[in-house]
C-alpha cells in the first residue's frame, strides 16, 4: 500500500504540473496560421516582431526556396524557407512542452527556456543565401579561398540586425540564448547554459543529429516532391525521455530513428542530389562566377543590411541586365530557361575499399583522359560533380552516437502501467537486425558536358579515367548512344 500510495501521489503532482503549463500557454494573443504539413500554428507576440519584418519576409518567405533549384526537376518543390522556419518553430515549441508535460519537474524548464527554443526555429535559417545551400557550398567555395562562411553565423549576424534595425525588445539573455541554440551544431559554439544542455539539442541537434529541423523538412520535401515517407516524427516526439541531460529514446524506436537517417538520404539521393538538379546548380554556379562582381556579393557576405536583400530573384536580376559584363551569365540563365542543361554523360559510386584514400575528381582529369585523335576537350568543356550522401555523420554511424532507455511494466491495482528506467545505453546495430547496411556514406562521380557535341568524348575520357584510377569501369551504365549522337 506504501508503494501503491508513492505512485498515485506523483500522479497527482505531474497532473497538477502540467496544468499549471497549460496556464502558461495562452493564445489569446497569439496568431493563428494554417500549416499544410501540421495544421494550425501559433504566433506567440515576440515571433510575430520578428515575422512581420522587411528582413524575414524577403529572405524566408516567397523569395528563397526551400529546395533551390529542384523545382526545375520537380515542379511541386516551391515551397519556401517561411514555411519551414514557422515548423520549425512549431516543432521546437511541442518537443519543449511535451519534455515540460512529461518531466517538468525534475527538468526544471520554464517559460525562458520554451520562448528560447521555439525563436532559435523560427530564426535559424534566416541567413540563407540565393538557392540555398548551392550558394554556400558550391558558389562561395569558388570565390573565396578556404571559405568559412556558413548560412548558421550569417543567421546570427542577421538576428541581431533585425533586433537593432526594429527595436525588437527581446530580454539580452534570451537572444544571446537563441543564437547559441542556432549555432548548436558547430563544435566551437560557446554554451553559456551549464545545465539544461539537453534544449541546444532540439532544434540543430550537433550530438546524435536528431532535431525538429530534420522532422521538419522530411516530411515537408517529400510531400512537395511527391514521394511516399514512412518516417513518423511523432512518434519519438511522444516518448522522449531527458536522462542525464540528454535526449534519450526508447529502446523499441530503435528502427523509427534508422528510418529518419535513411528517409534522409533517400531525399539527398533523388531530390538534392538528382542528376538534373545537380547539372543545373552547376549552370548556376558559373552564371554566378559570372555575375558576382556586377551584383557584388561578396561585399555583402559581412553585412547584413545589405545581405537580406540577396534571394532567388537574383536569377532574374541576372537575366533582365543589360551589362556587357554579364553576356555570358544571360547565356547561361537563358539554357537553364530553355531547358538546355549541361549533358549528363555519366557516373559511377567510388569503390567501398578506396574510399579512405578517394581524392575529388577535377575536370583537368578528365581531360587529362581524353582519348587521342577526337575532339580536343578543355577544361572549361568539362564539368564535374563530386557528390556525398551518408546519413549525417559522414562515414560514422549516427545511432552509435545516440542513446536509448527501456520501458518496463509494473503492477498498481491490478491495472499494468508503464513505467521507464533512468539507465541510458547505446544500441549495437548487430542486436537489431542484420539487415541494415553496413556501410553509412555514398560517394558518387558525376561528369557532364557543357556542349552537347562533346558529350561522347566526355564518355569515354570519363571512362578511360576510371580504367586508370580503378583498373576497371565502375560505372554502371553506359552513356546511351543517343545522348552521345546529340547535336
Amino acid at each position: 500500500m506504501v508503494g501503491a500510495f508513492n505512485e498515485e501521489e506523483v500522479t497527482v503532482s505531474l497532473l497538477s504540473n502540467k496544468m499549471t503549463c497549460y496556464s502558461s500557454r495562452d493564445r489569446r494573443f497569439s496568431k493563428q496560421v494554417h500549416d499544410n504539413v501540421h495544421g494550425n500554428i501559433y504566433l506567440d507576440p515576440l515571433a510575430l516582431k520578428f515575422v512581420d519584418t522587411e528582413q524575414f519576409q524577403r529572405q524566408v518567405l516567397r523569395d528563397l526556396k526551400q529546395l533551390g533549384l529542384a523545382y526545375l526537376v520537380y515542379p511541386g518543390a516551391v515551397h519556401s524557407r517561411f514555411e519551414h522556419s514557422l515548423g520549425v518553430y512549431w516543432l521546437a515549441g511541442d518537443a519543449v512542452e511535451k519534455l515540460q508535460d512529461n518531466q517538468g519537474l525534475e527538468l526544471g524548464i520554464d517559460n525562458f527556456d520554451i520562448q528560447t527554443v521555439k525563436l532559435s526555429g523560427l530564426l535559424h535559417d534566416v541567413g540563407h543565401g540565393p538557392y540555398s545551400h548551392v550558394f554556400e557550398r558550391e558558389f562561395l567555395p569558388r570565390v573565396i579561398d578556404n571559405c568559412t562562411w556558413s548560412h548558421e553565423e550569417m543567421s546570427v549576424k542577421m538576428v541581431d540586425h533585425i533586433v537593432d534595425e526594429h527595436s525588437i525588445d527581446i530580454n539580452p539573455a534570451s537572444l544571446k540564448r537563441v543564437k547559441e541554440m542556432i549555432l548548436a551544431s558547430s563544435s566551437s559554439v560557446q554554451k553559456s547554459a551549464q545545465e539544461k544542455q539537453f534544449l541546444y539539442d532540439i532544434v540543430a541537434n550537433g550530438r546524435t543529429g536528431i532535431d525538429v529541423d530534420k522532422f521538419d523538412y522530411i516530411v515537408r520535401d517529400t510531400r512537395a516532391c511527391g514521394l511516399g515517407c514512412s518516417f513518423q516524427f511523432e512518434r519519438l516526439m511522444e516518448t522522449m525521455r531527458v536522462i542525464g541531460d540528454e535526449i534519450c529514446y526508447r529502446a523499441k524506436d530503435y528502427l523509427t530513428i534508422n528510418k529518419l537517417f535513411t528517409t534522409r538520404a533517400d531525399l539527398h539521393r533523388t531530390v538534392y542530389t538528382h542528376a538534373k538538379v545537380k547539372a543545373v546548380e552547376l549552370m548556376f554556379v558559373d552564371a554566378m562566377l559570372e555575375a558576382h562582381s556586377y551584383c557584388n556579393i561578396l561585399n555583402r557576405l559581412d553585412n547584413p543590411a545589405e545581405y537580406w536583400k540577396l534571394d532567388d530573384t537574383i536569377l532574374k536580376t541576372i537575366e533582365t541586365a543589360t551589362a556587357q559584363e554579364l553576356q555570358k551569365a544571360r547565356e547561361l540563365v537563358l539554357r537553364i530557361r530553355r531547358r538546355d542543361l549541361y549533358q549528363f554523360c555519366n557516373e559511377y559510386t567510388v569503390p567501398k575499399d578506396t574510399m579512405d584514400h578517394f581524392k575529388q575528381v577535377t575536370a583537368q582529369d578528365i581531360v587529362c583522359s581524353q582519348r587521342s585523335g577526337g575532339p580536343e576537350l578543355k577544361e572549361e568543356d568539362v564539368a564535374v560533380c563530386n557528390v556525398k550522401i551518408d546519413l549525417s555523420r559522414g562515414k560514422e554511424n549516427p545511432l552509435e552516437s545516440i542513446k536509448f532507455f527501456k520501458v518496463h511494466k509494473s503492477s498498481l491495482l491490478l491495472m499494468f502501467l508503464d513505467y521507464e528506467s533512468n539507465e541510458k545505453f547505446p544500441i549495437q546495430e548487430n542486436r537489431i537486425s542484420h539487415l541494415l547496411p553496413g556501410y553509412c556514406q555514398d560517394m558518387i562521380v558525376r561528369v557532364y558536358s557543357k556542349k552537347p557535341e562533346l558529350v561522347e568524348a566526355i564518355s569515354v575520357a570519363f571512362e578511360n579515367f576510371q580504367r586508370k584510377t580503378y583498373h576497371n569501369i565502375p560505372q554502371v551504365h553506359e552513356t546511351p548512344e543517343k545522348k552521345k549522337c546529340r547535336k
